[in-house]
């Protein structure tokens, strides 16, 4: 995967594949100057042998031919050579095969007994012969491999006919299969590792030294292992003080330590917190057979309205409570993680990673936000031979695709620089804006200076970023050109190719001290009319395709465009779960908090969601992980395939078959239970289930079994067609999947890699396949990312909550009320689409691994928007109240001022002992519960109306991508006014109620003392409403208390229907039951 290897576009429906080339670059250079020979059956490098020698297969003639190929044909092949037909001979390091017995000269020990040789390997070997023995699946015809030939010399084709009027050095397509229709299959050949190897018979006339015994390495590494026991034996017996001098010992066992432990909430401030939850449960009981047992007669609508609405927030409060039960926090140790898989002097072991920023309209979004994001993930901490960045740009901006240019050029000079001086964070804009001493533990005399030129270098960066940009203000008519004259391919946003573009990679992607930099790839999927490209999971999917064929990593990080790394050791952290050998491999995802840049200091609109990510998430963290959030999340890729989480076994029982057989409480138990398991193995040996939720080995079984049998077609062509269903008609995707720890497949050249890449975001790549139901982001809502995870769980995987230090990512958010109402609109709708969907956590997923808190939590995830229509509700009754004189209770005695205190008391204990365990502020808790008021009468209830309008009337609402903050004056969008109809809702409450206030008052100065006693309850009721609504309030004034227009408007209309209603109520006449008055006509005088 060459970086100067062009823009690579093509359609695999149209049969169109072509390279663009910039001005001026070189083409790839070919591929006999970048190393030794090739191998002339699969196209790569010979390779060297472990003494570092150009490896040589066959001694006879030197036909060249690489390790891999060698292995292969020796194991699955004819074992000769395929220039001179000589039987190819072991060499050091590989794996016995049959008639290697007369071999007597190879001193190899370590591989001696290793019939198999590929124990870590049977995924990586399996992948290969799917994708040999299956690449033309469904095309016609099986591609033999032939030597590799560099991809100018292929000419521009289009369907069979050549077109001579584009330079070939320029473009180039390299021609799909033609052909018939018909498919062949070939069986697999599978090896199954848990059956025991067969011990290699000896020679008894032949010397031990022939096999490996009695030689001199034989001697010293039996000597070195009795020197290991010596010192194990020192140590138990000093007690683990007394080690050598080189101090291996304490290193080793430091290394052997867990990765990562958990930090339980200290029982002072835990069982306070439940007992007050329990005792809040049991008031809100009494509480309920009092309000529905004591109604009230003369405003009984109002007390039956209220009744209802209480209900529904005691659910509410319950199913979002009880998944706090167990709140936990974790530690990592990344000194450890260092000693395991990343010691100073030897090859990294860390498992590599691929990166997901995504973004959309580069107007919306700006590119110097996005490019930003890029340049700190190229610059993390983390072996850059492990790190992939895709970028994917779902609007095929050609903006953004200059723009990444631009930073891939600038991430040359400012990699070098994060890395030599260690600094945080390493996105560049916030770099430099950082209000502090930027000298801080910097002790390199160059630092200054290199800053100040680096500071500049980014100041010109921006200049030409900003020329990008002001030049995309105005479209071509007849659309934008690249630098060779070529039109780009996106220029019609809704119907164009696929598009890759590798900006850094293995070859041509250094730095400028010429040290290797990670991988950058630019990726466009295609798209056209008429196919459904569900919008940002279907990218997101794209991206999982094309970086399984052309990086397939093991672990997955997606960010949004505006998620930089604020902590270049994020990864690393992530990884002290992936990789812990203890919990690891069931952790489906490491979700880290989202913090933000940029919000004001009284976070007015509550956007940093302190209560949700550091109590809500904390609480789920205890019980099977945390909910995926759509950014800033490690995913491990198996888990994005619809696999089942591995099954964890479970210690055996000590059982007593004392008790009679005809007891009906043990003895039938027993028998049932031996029953039901031979029922079960039966069926299972009846109708085995392959390739839809077993794990990847186990997805191949009717392979495997079809090989060894007579019938060995019918059910590797089963399970292929499985294969092919569940992932798609791409052979080198499919036989990734296979691979558990990732890693490419060897024998592909790099040519047919970006060919299948181009493949696999093509728009019908998914039609009649698993995407989208199974296998990746789920579709379905706007809000994938709940539906995703929510899967994931009922898989039986567990998630981790990860809050380093240092925050991990920091993004931005918006910061004027109409953006944020949009934003918060666009969520709620997410969750009304899931609960009207076949995926709703109130029926789906039963019989999973999914848990009943976690359930729970899920369940309160997808109902919340509902809670706006009873808050809309209770939030005007004390509006009515005032107005009408009349209340939602009768009158309290002495038993229910009891309930009505303990009930408030116990809601400020519960949150008050909430923010003691979790470390909050009350300004947060405060501006989060204003919040919840604010966009449930506003947002949650637009949102049940559209979904309401999707399930009934099928009618679609498209959201608007959420503006992300560009580098402006600080808070000048925080009193932008931007009017729509989410406004109207809490306006026309803030409203009624302060007219209900003046009515009120009003009425009790007029009908004297004793109607303020009644009063008081009511102006308590609508005082709670307007102080909730307070901050909106704040957003409608704007700057320097300038009322917009609309609002005046508003308010006048709203004041007027209030005033007239309350002049027909007349509250200022007595209201007296007595008889009435008449002159009686005589002079009282």
């Amino acid at each position: 995967m060459e970086a100067n290897a062009g823009l690579v576009a093509g359609s695999h429906n149209r049969n169109e594949l072509v390279v663009i080339r910039r001005d001026g670059e070189p083409g790839p250079k070919p591929l006999e100057h970048l190393s030794g020979e090739r191998c002339h059956i699969c196209g790569d490098d010979v390779g060297l042998t472990l003494d570092g020698d150009l490896f040589v297969a066959c001694n006879e003639c030197a036909f060249p031919i690489c390790c891999t190929c060698y292995e292969y044909e020796r194991r699955e092949g004819s074992q000769v050579c395929p220039q001179c037909k000589t039987r190819f001979k072991r060499l050091k390091g590989c794996a016995r095969v049959a008639g290697d017995e007369e071999e007597d000269d190879v001193d190899d020990l370590e591989n001696e007994f290793n019939f198999v040789g590929r124990e870590k390997k049977d995924g990586q070997y399996l992948a290969e012969f799917m994708m040999q023995g299956h690449m033309s699946y469904g095309r016609g015809f099986v591609e033999i491999p032939q030597p590799f030939h560099p991809m100018p010399q292929i000419p521009l084709l289009t369907n069979g006919q050549m077109v001579d009027d584009i330079p070939p050095e320029q473009h180039a397509l390299v021609p799909s299969f033609m052909g018939g229709g018909g498919r062949r299959i070939h069986p697999l050949p599978y090896f199954d590792p848990s059956l025991p190897a067969q011990p290699r018979s000896m020679d008894p006339s032949k010397d031990l030294a022939a096999y490996g015994y009695g030689s001199i390495a034989w001697k010293e590494r039996m000597k070195n292992w009795k020197q290991k026991q010596d010192q194990l034996q020192m140590r138990n017996q000093n007690g683990a003080k007394d080690w050598d001098n080189d101090g291996d010992g304490p290193l080793m066992d430091e290394a052997r330590q867990p990765l990562s432990r958990k930090l339980p909430i200290s029982s002072s401030q835990i069982n306070p917190y439940r007992m007050i939850i329990i005792i809040r449960l049991v008031i809100v009981g009494f509480f309920f057979h009092y309000r529905v047992t004591h109604p009230v007669p003369d405003a009984y609508a109002l007390w039956l309205i209220s009744v209802i609405c209480e209900i529904w927030f005691a659910v509410s409060w319950i199913l979002d409570q009880f998944p706090k039960w167990i709140p936990i926090e974790r530690e990592t140790y990344l000194d450890r993680l260092s000693l395991r898989y990343d010691k100073e002097g030897l090859p990294s072991q860390l498992d590599p990673i691929d990166i997901f920023v995504s973004t959309v309209d580069p107007m919306k979004e700006p590119p110097l936000v996005t490019a930003n994001t890029v340049l700190s993930i190229l610059a993390v901490d983390y072996p850059v031979d492990k790190v992939s960045c895709y970028v994917s740009d779902d609007g095929a901006a050609m903006l953004t695709f200059e723009a990444l240019s631009e930073t891939s050029e600038f991430a040359k000079k400012w990699v070098p620089f994060c890395k030599k001086f260690k600094i945080e964070p390493r996105a560049p804009e916030w770099y430099f804006q950082q209000k502090m001493d930027y000298l801080k533990d910097k002790v390199l005399p160059s630092f200054v200076k290199e800053r100040r030129a680096m500071k500049r270098e980014y100041e010109e960066f921006k200049v030409r970023i900003n020329a990008l940009v002001a030049k995309a203000q105005k479209v071509p008519e007849e659309g934008w050109t690249m630098q060779d004259g070529t039109l780009w391919p996106g220029n019609s946003v809704r119907d164009h190719p696929g598009m890759i573009q590798v900006f850094l990679g293995q070859s041509g992607g250094h730095d400028m001290d010429g040290n290797e930099l990670p991988r950058l790839v630019y990726v466009s999927r295609e798209k056209r009319p008429g196919f459904n490209h569900h919008k940002k999971a279907g990218a997101m999917n794209a991206l999982v395709r094309v970086s399984a064929v052309l990086t397939n990593a093991p672990y997955l990080l997606n960010l949004d465009c505006d998620h930089y790394f604020n902590n270049s050791k994020a990864i690393r952290e992530a990884m002290c779960f992936m990789m812990d050998p203890l919990v690891g491999k069931r952790v489906c995802y490491v979700q880290f908090p989202q913090r933000f840049d940029g919000i004001d200091r009284h976070d007015r609109y509550a956007n940093r969601n302190i209560v949700f990510f550091d109590i809500n998430m904390k609480g789920l963290d205890g019980i099977q992980g945390p909910i995926y959030v759509g950014t800033g999340c490690v995913f491990r890729r198996q888990a994005f395939y619809g696999f089942d989480a591995p099954k964890v076994k479970k210690p055996l029982r000590r059982t007593c078959n004392c008790f009679p057989t005809w007891c009906c409480c043990f003895g039938r138990t027993n028998n049932n239970k031996k029953k039901n398991s031979k029922t079960k193995q039966g069926k299972m040996m009846k109708t085995p289930k392959m390739g839809e939720n077993s794990t990847p080995a186990l997805a191949l079984m009717g392979i495997e079994e079809g090989i060894e049998g007579n019938e060995s077609k019918k059910p590797a062509i089963m399970s292929e067609q499985k294969l092919e269903k569940k992932f798609g008609q791409s052979p080198v995707f499919v036989a990734s999947t296979i691979l558990e720890n990732g890693g490419t497949l060897k024998n592909a050249s790099p040519a047919s890699l970006l060919k299948e890449a181009i493949h696999v975001i093509s728009c019908g790549y998914e039609d009649k396949t698993d995407w989208g139901k199974e296998v990746g982001w789920i579709y379905g809502s706007v809000t994938e990312d709940i539906l995703t995870g929510f899967k994931m769980h009922c898989h039986g995987w567990r998630s981790i909550y990860c809050i380093p230090p240092r925050p991990a990512f920091k993004g931005s958010a918006p910061l004027n009320l109409s953006d944020r109402l949009h934003q918060v609109l666009r969520w709620a709708l997410g969750s009304v689409e899931i609960f009207f969907s076949r995926h709703c956590p109130l029926w789906y997923g039963y019989g999973g691994g999914l848990k009943w808190l976690e359930r729970f939590s899920y369940i309160n995830a997808t109902v919340y928007p509902f809670t706006s229509i009873p808050l809309l509700a209770y939030c005007s009754l004390p509006a009515v109240c005032l107005l009408t004189g009349k209340f939602i209770t009768p009158e309290l005695s002495n038993v229910a001022s009891l309930w009505f205190i303990s009930l408030f008391i116990s809601i400020f204990a519960t949150s008050i002992l909430e923010m003691r365990w979790s470390g909050i502020g009350i300004d947060d808790w405060w501006r989060n519960e204003q919040f919840w008021v604010i966009g449930g009468v506003s947002s949650h209830l637009f949102a049940v109306f559209q979904g309401l309008l999707k399930v009934l009337a099928g009618i679609d609402t498209n959201f608007t991508v959420t503006s992300k903050a560009g580098d402006d004056e600080e808070f000048s969008e925080l009193y932008t006014f931007k009017w729509t109809t989410l406004l109207i809702p809490p306006t026309t409450l803030l409203v009624i109620n302060m007219i209900g206030v003046v009515a009120g008052v009003s009425n009790a100065i007029n009908n004297g003392y004793e109607s303020w006693g009644p009063l008081f309850g009511r102006l308590f009721f609508a005082f709670w409403v307007i102080v909730h609504l307070y901050p909106f309030l704040k957003g409608l004034v704007g700057r320097q208390n300038r009322t917009p227009t609309i609002i005046i408007v508003w308010s006048i209309l709203l004041a007027s229907i209030f005033s007239l209603l309350w002049v027909r109520i007349d509250p200022f006449l007595p209201k007296s039951d007595g008889p009435v008055l008449e002159e009686c006509g005589l002079d009282c005088n």
